[in-house]
């Protein structure tokens, strides 16, 4: 099994502040490899039980969720979703409020997946990997596959075509902002 920082393209080169949208679509692609590591992890654990490997993913991927994906969900509450909310056209504003239902939904099961994954980082005999376990690995990533495509297809265009230079500078500044606090 492969640790998140050993997944090709893990290291890529980092897109600035000064990018928002772009900032937020490279998030993406962490979200799309932390959620490989995730089903990586659960596959390894099925197949050959926990072990040092299983606890590094489970704290790789821990890592992710519990640090950047809130910070990364704000940034869309903040910036993204009020704009299209206001202005976006009936088909944007379905969206938008689709992806805050799907913010709730995944908050929701990543209480229950963290509460497994802590175990398979911490325990001295972590618990077997049950049925609702992988169905709730796999519910979380196809909820995030659809959510992102949504984003990226609809919603991240339609914000960025709403925002000239100097909201976007201020909009890069505040998410960086929010990451040093």
């Amino acid at each position: 099994m492969t640790s998140s920082s050993a997944l090709p393209g893990f290291n890529s080169p980092a897109v600035g502040f000064e990018q928002p949208f772009e900032m937020l679509e490279a998030c993406h692609d962490r979200v799309r490899r932390s959620l490989a590591l995730l089903g990586k992890l659960v596959e390894h654990v099925a197949t050959q039980g926990h072990d040092a490997q299983s606890r590094s993913a489970a704290a790789d991927v821990l890592r992710y969720f519990d640090l950047a994906a809130p910070l990364h969900h704000l940034d869309e509450e903040t910036h993204v979703f009020p704009l299209l909310l206001e202005q976006g056209d009936t088909t944007v504003r379905e969206a938008v409020q689709t992806l805050q239902k799907d913010h709730v939904a995944m908050g929701q099961l990543w209480l229950q997946l963290r509460r497994v994954l802590l175990d398979w980082r911490d325990a001295e005999a972590p618990a077997a990997l049950t049925t609702a376990m992988r169905a709730d690995a796999a519910s979380f990533s196809a909820l995030y596959a659809s959510h992102l495509k949504t984003e990226e297809g609809l919603v991240f265009p339609q914000a960025r075509s709403r925002l000239n230079a100097t909201d976007l500078a201020a909009m890069g500044r505040q998410m960086q902002a929010r990451r040093q606090s």
